[in-house]
């Protein structure tokens, strides 16, 4: 059961309308009305996961019990008992991860390194989402035991917390802190959040179906034989990957958060403007802005973050990117996607350390649009080692593309029609922000945004349903799974 599916529409249907009984027609009072609409809402996402494959849910289950059961407090009188219970609630977890994503990938790669016959392998099923709920019961477990939060009492809560179907196989990553307060108030289905996040909804499905899928096809024809293709297309399909994987993404995205604003909770943003960044340490503050804020606050600054010296610093953060690339696929490509991009962040970081550019934010903007466009560059090649099936595979696409190489020359329209929308979105985004421009000298900060419409009025109202048809009507119906469900 996909976003993009009838089968989801129907029953996100389903559950819209019990939500609706739950809270406006059943005689249920106080306490009790919000707690079985928790009930409600955790059984629905098991449903939600179920569908994919029953046994599954034991999995999640089983992480689910383990973070509820071990998080604690670091107690001074019982320290040793807090800690044994808190490096099994991080060793279980993690453990599962290891042994359903990894397991077969380190064993193949210590068989290949040593000349070692390969054995088959576990050959085990990768769980949709694992990678997504287990680092949420480690936030969880790690934010207790530091004291930042509390321990949440209830089960049902914190099960619907790991379990909550909008976001659980492909995030964002959400955090304890920002979702547990949210099940504490009387959030419901209004007519208001309706109308907002069914926009926010479709938003996210023009951006899947209409421009991700579509690029998918040119994608990975040229990916699959890069060595026929002129290299100005092979150019194009690097461009187009990098719109490609953004639009798949911040679409599920969108969709994760206007499935949950329509039910009344809130998930933060995950993606903004990331190739409008100066830099790549800018594009990591844009980009999978749960996942990069969940490896800088329980990888980095565990690992000492920049507070052990310069050397330690750039090891740190080595560290963080190459695990960060491991933690997409357990794949040599993903890693060295990485590494690469582990590299970029220390000498941005050392040369920022030397000169004290941009710390004053007064750089020229012909200075700032070059940043951008070599920032994305940097980015669009490092894509290539994250799209390509196998590092021979990434290579051959390079050796295409700067050598120059002759072939086939397609210029694939939908990719002309993903560039000109993501660069019309920008502008857009640009002159929105200029619009808001305060007379003080603090600049008003551009981000990205939903196209949300008063469907009150009815020029609104036709604009929203000729989007819907424009979507049906244009929408690649090959069935392409989101990108990020294979992580």
């Amino acid at each position: 059961m996909t976003f993009a599916s009838v089968t989801f529409l129907i029953f996100f249907a389903l559950v819209l309308l019990g939500l609706w009984l739950l809270w406006y027609v059943l005689p249920l009072h106080g306490d009790l009305r919000r707690s079985i609409s928790h009930v409600f809402l955790w059984g629905a996402s098991y449903l939600f996961y179920g569908w994919w494959n029953l046994r599954l849910l034991v999995l999640l289950l089983g992480v689910t019990l383990v973070a509820f059961c071990t998080a604690g407090p670091c107690e001074e009188e019982r320290k040793l008992l807090s800690r044994v219970r808190f490096g099994v609630g991080v060793a279980i977890p993690l453990a599962a991860l290891g042994l359903f994503k990894y397991f077969d990938f380190f064993v193949g790669s210590f068989c290949q390194v040593f000349g070692v016959q390969q054995s088959p392998g576990l050959s085990l099923t990768l769980p949709v989402g694992i990678s997504f709920y287990t680092f949420q019961a480690l936030s969880y477990t790690i934010d207790v035991y530091r004291g930042r939060i509390k321990r949440e009492t209830s089960f049902v809560r914190f099960a619907l917390y790991i379990s909550f179907f909008p976001q659980l196989v492909a995030g964002p990553i959400v955090r304890a802190a920002d979702f547990l307060p949210q099940l504490m108030q009387d959030r419901k289905p209004t007519l208001h959040r309706l109308e907002t996040g069914l926009q926010i909804f479709v938003f996210g499905m023009a951006k899947k179906l209409v421009l991700a899928d579509n690029l998918s096809v040119f994608v990975d024809e040229v990916y699959r034989t890069p060595q026929m293709f002129h290299w100005t297309t092979v150019a194009l399909a690097v461009v187009s990957y990098a719109i490609q994987i953004y639009m798949d993404f911040s679409g599920y995205s969108d969709m994760a958060i206007g499935c949950a604003h329509c039910m009344g909770y809130d998930l933060n943003r995950n993606f903004n403007l990331p190739y409008c960044s100066k830099n790549v340490s800018e594009f990591w503050k844009r980009w999978h802005i749960s996942l990069s804020g969940w490896l800088q606050q329980y990888l980095y600054f565990s690992l000492g973050g920049n507070r052990r010296g310069r050397v330690r610093t750039y090891l740190n953060l080595m560290i963080t990117m190459l695990l960060g690339g491991l933690w997409h696929g357990a794949g040599w490509t993903f890693v060295l996607w990485g590494g690469l991009h582990g590299v970029a962040l220390c000498i941005h970081k050392a040369y920022l350390k030397r000169t004290g550019v941009g710390k004053n934010g007064a750089e020229h903007r012909a200075m700032r649009i070059l940043c951008v466009v070599v920032t994305d560059l940097f980015v669009c090649l490092c894509w290539v080692f994250f799209r390509a099936e196998s590092t021979t595979q990434a290579l051959a696409v390079l050796k295409q593309l700067f050598g120059l190489k002759d072939g086939v020359i397609h210029l694939y329209s939908w990719s002309l029609v993903a560039i000109a929308v993501t660069a019309a979105a920008t502008v857009f985004a640009y002159a929105r922000a200029a619009r808001k421009k305060t007379s003080g000298r603090k600049p008003v900060e551009i981000e990205g945004y939903y196209p949300v419409l008063n469907l009150s009025r009815f020029w609104a109202l036709v604009v929203f349903f000729v989007a819907i048809g424009g979507i049906l009507g244009l929408a690649y119906v090959g069935g392409n799974p989101f990108i990020y469900f294979q992580f």
